[in-house]
């Protein structure tokens, strides 16, 4: 069975030797299942992103712990995350209500919105790069600035909002061809840590660039 770019490359990362402290760019386009014939429409999602603000805010930063920073996420991941609320394949409480009314060329106007903000991210003062978890970082990057075009940002979510993911994952209530296999070896402790070394980091989303 084909794997994506993903699952290669952090296969690749995890198993081989360290990275040296070097943080490679985000990987544009590295899964080519999630290519899309519909191109999004920032101004169009900007509209459309009145039904996001509540919870994830009109520029992508949370307004609650259980809700994960959306901007500057990559279009690809917005999209692919919200097409399987849509279909099914994804269930939540009040994502799956959302997504069910939304058709292809909204979802792809939301997630250029979304898409098109900058996120960056800063470690705390006084902590290294160096002490990041390295289950994580090979994908996720140390500040939880995702490396590929369909890594999603980890950087300053909530901790009960990455501690409940990776449970999910765990449990297989939500399933992924690498996250799943990575969390199924995870203890509880394993997983508070990882949920506080990038709830710590300090998330900037600046607005598009005119």
């Amino acid at each position: 069975m084909r794997r994506s770019a993903m699952a290669l490359a952090c296969a690749a990362l995890l198993a081989g030797p360290g990275l040296g402290g070097i943080v490679p760019a985000r990987v544009l386009g590295s899964s080519p299942a999630l290519a899309e014939t519909v191109k999004g429409d920032p101004a169009a999602g900007r509209k459309r992103a009145g039904m996001c603000r509540t919870c994830h805010g009109l520029d992508g930063m949370a307004r609650i712990p259980i809700a994960p920073h959306i901007g500057g996420e990559p279009p690809t991941y917005l999209r692919a995350q919200l097409k399987a609320f849509r279909d099914g394949q994804r269930v939540h409480e009040m994502m799956s209500v959302v997504a069910k009314s939304l058709d292809d060329t909204a979802i792809a106007d939301l997630a250029a919105w979304y898409g098109s903000h900058q996120a960056s991210a800063t470690l705390p003062p006084g902590i290294s790069a160096n002490a990041a978890p390295a289950q994580c970082s090979a994908c996720h990057g140390e500040t939880g600035i995702g490396q590929m075009d369909d890594v999603p940002n980890l950087a300053g979510e909530s901790a009960i909002y990455i501690d409940t993911q990776l449970k999910a994952f765990r449990l297989g209530k939500r399933k992924h061809e690498v996250m799943s296999t990575i969390a199924e070896d995870l203890t509880d402790e394993d997983i508070r840590a990882f949920a506080d070394w990038y709830a710590a980091v300090k998330l900037e989303i600046a607005p598009p660039v005119q």
